[in-house]
């Protein structure tokens, strides 16, 4: 049994058979190399009237604020990613509530699914990924210091959306649909 061995020279940019557009196609086996979009999922974690955020340890935005949120691993839903990045980021224990808005930042190549969470208890530190993990009430946030235009976005779409349950996920400011 001979098997080919896969790398980077057998592949060119093609249009597959069926499709409409350019893949890259392993010219030995017919492989197709598909590139898809990244799926990020957070949540606006609460405890009581203030919010959970956490100052970045790592870069892009290192030492700027954000809610804890990350990539989707392999064969985890959008919501356990929440509860494991809030785990990783925060050392804390949420309960997810609802799907708060799903945004499409395609510069990047990224959708984010966040949710709207609550804290169990108020136990948190840092994990790996944070410097520091504070609760902030919505006067104390630290607007100046966010890190991403997503996070100022669900941060807003939380406050429009307190009170309110049985809401359609709330997607890009306007304006912002070609980011």
């Amino acid at each position: 049994m001979s098997s080919t061995l896969i790398t980077p020279d057998n592949f060119n940019s093609i249009v597959p058979e069926g499709d409409d557009h350019e893949r890259m196609v392993c010219s030995d086996c017919g492989f197709i190399a598909y590139e898809n979009p990244k799926i990020i999922a957070g949540s606006v974690v609460t405890y009581g009237d203030q919010i959970l955020l956490c100052k970045r340890a790592i870069d892009p935005q290192k030492g700027r604020w954000t809610i804890p949120a990350g990539f989707l691993e392999m064969g985890e839903a959008p919501h356990e990613g929440a509860v494991r990045e809030a785990q990783e980021e925060a050392c804390a224990t949420i309960e997810i509530i609802d799907l708060l808005a799903v945004y499409s930042v395609r510069r990047i190549s990224q959708v984010h699914m966040m949710y709207r969470a609550v804290l169990a208890e108020p136990v948190f530190e840092p994990g790996t990924e944070s410097l520091e993990v504070a609760l902030f009430s919505w006067d104390k946030i630290p607007w100046d210091d966010l890190a991403f235009p997503s996070v100022h976005w669900v941060l807003n779409h939380f406050k429009e959306a307190q009170g309110k349950t049985g809401f359609a996920p709330f997607s890009n400011p306007q304006g912002w649909e070609g980011v």
